[in-house]
Formats: structure tokens, C-alpha cells, sequence
């Protein structure tokens, strides 16, 4: 991990950084090099490691006792876009504009980009062990962000919680290895992921403990009262004096 640069405001630092050339973003208490529970943040389609949303939802776990980190999914953010993102892109807006269901579309190419994700992801976690700092470590992530999420917490044992949702069936193989805590988001009116899809997708996961949330409203309308719920999520399971000394 080599670190780019570092800024601080309002008790907390944002440091910049790229490993394996990726690059990313590590937001932790001002001047703190503490060991503490660590939450991935995995971002939508279409957005990047410091988009608005990202950055409010890390500021509020650092307050909370937590560091938070977030990478560019390829082809996103300060990552070149490959002719094939452009011709994602435009022909998903085309399907879009004439009414067409992109759910298989956007599956197939979430599944790409995750395959290459994954790696870059355990890479992180390697170097987070590395320096001391990664204690037990949570997933936060929809639609592209549970793409690459439910892969990594089904290769990687390191992820202990996790908080998925807007996806379907396509990971099901995946889900099947998941046995961590979840929670799951769904959007019942969801106009890119069919319900029903979802639904299965929930099932699948072979985790004893799972939480379904469902919530009228489309793709994009996730209630802001799931930061809260999400918040206590990863109190709950990464923030116990046994979890952080373990």
C-alpha cells in the first residue's frame, strides 16, 4: 500500500492510496494508528471510492469506533474505462430508454468486474494485516458493491459481517458459501433486479443469521434510516470488546 496523500477535518483523516496500483481511500480517526474493526466500502455502478455517498457513510463509522476503506471498481473512478465498459454503458441506456429489463445485462457485467475486484480487495486486506491496523473486518455494499461483495465474503474468511442488497439470483452459487451475519436490502418497486430475484438471492445465503429489509421505492431509493440500522449492524458484530482483542 503506498499512501498518495493525507487530509483531516473534523477529527477525521482521508488518506489516499493505491495498492497494486489500485487506487483507494482509508478514513480513520485523526492521527490514530490504532488497531480497530475495519468496514469495506463497496460502491454502486456508475460511481467511485469518493462519491458523495461513500464518503458521508465512512465518516459516520469513524465516529461510531470504526475505520472505513473504499477502492475503485475497475473502470470506475481514477481506473481507465475499457471498450467494453463503453459499450456497457451504451447499451444499457439504450435498453433503458426503450423500456427494456437490464437485469441480466447489468449481472453479467457486474460478474466481470467482481471477478477482477475480488483479488484487489484480499490484496488490501493483506496490507491493512500487514501494518498492525485491520481488526475485524465488515462489507458494505449494493448493487455493484454486493457483485463484488458476496464473492469476496464467500473466498474470504476474513470478512466476519456484511450488509448486501439490490442483486438477484446470479450470485446464488456464491451466497451458498456465505455464512457470516448479513443483512439484506431490497427494493420492492426495483426497476433493474426483479423481486422475485432478490428474494432467491436472500435464500440462498447459508448464513444462520440473515435479515431481510424490504422497502417500497426503486434502484436508487434506499431509505436513509438503513445507514442507522446498517450502523447498528456493525456495532453489534464488529465493535465488541471480544471482536476487537480478537
Amino acid at each position: 500500500m503506498r499512501f498518495i496523500s493525507q487530509t483531516t477535518a473534523d477529527g477525521v483523516s482521508e488518506n489516499l492510496f493505491t495498492v497494486n496500483d489500485v487506487p483507494g481511500v482509508l478514513w480513520t480517526p485523526a492521527h490514530s494508528t490504532d488497531r480497530r474493526p475495519v468496514v469495506l466500502l463497496g460502491h454502486g455502478g456508475g460511481q467511485h471510492k469518493q462519491a458523495p455517498g461513500v464518503v458521508a457513510r465512512a465518516r459516520r463509522y469513524v465516529a461510531r469506533g470504526f475505520a472505513a476503506v473504499a477502492l475503485d471498481a475497475p473502470g470506475h473512478g481514477d481506473r481507465p474505462r475499457t471498450e467494453q465498459d463503453e459499450r456497457f454503458a451504451a447499451e444499457l441506456r439504450a435498453m433503458m430508454a426503450a423500456g427494456e429489463p437490464v437485469g441480466p445485462l447489468v449481472a453479467r457485467h457486474n460478474g466481470g468486474l467482481a471477478a477482477q475486484a475480488v483479488p484487489e480487495w484480499q490484496a488490501l486486506l493483506d496490507d491493512l494485516a500487514e501494518s498492525g491496523r485491520l481488526g475485524p473486518v465488515g462489507f458494505w455494499g449494493v448493487s455493484l458493491g454486493s457483485a463484488v461483495g458476496v464473492r469476496l465474503a464467500a473466498a474470504e474468511p476474513r470478512v466476519r459481517a456484511a450488509v448486501f442488497g439490490l442483486v438477484g439470483y446470479a450470485l446464488a452459487e456464491d451466497a451458498a458459501r456465505v455464512t457470516v451475519p448479513i443483512e439484506f436490502l431490497l427494493q420492492w418497486d426495483d426497476e433493474l433486479v426483479p423481486r422475485g430475484s432478490c428474494l432467491a438471492l436472500f435464500d440462498a445465503f447459508a448464513s444462520a443469521e440473515k435479515t431481510l429489509h424490504a422497502n417500497s421505492g426503486r434502484h436508487m431509493d434506499v431509505p436513509a434510516h438503513e445507514l442507522d440500522s446498517a450502523e447498528r449492524f456493525f456495532t453489534r458484530h464488529l465493535l465488541t470488546e471480544e471482536s476487537v482483542t480478537g
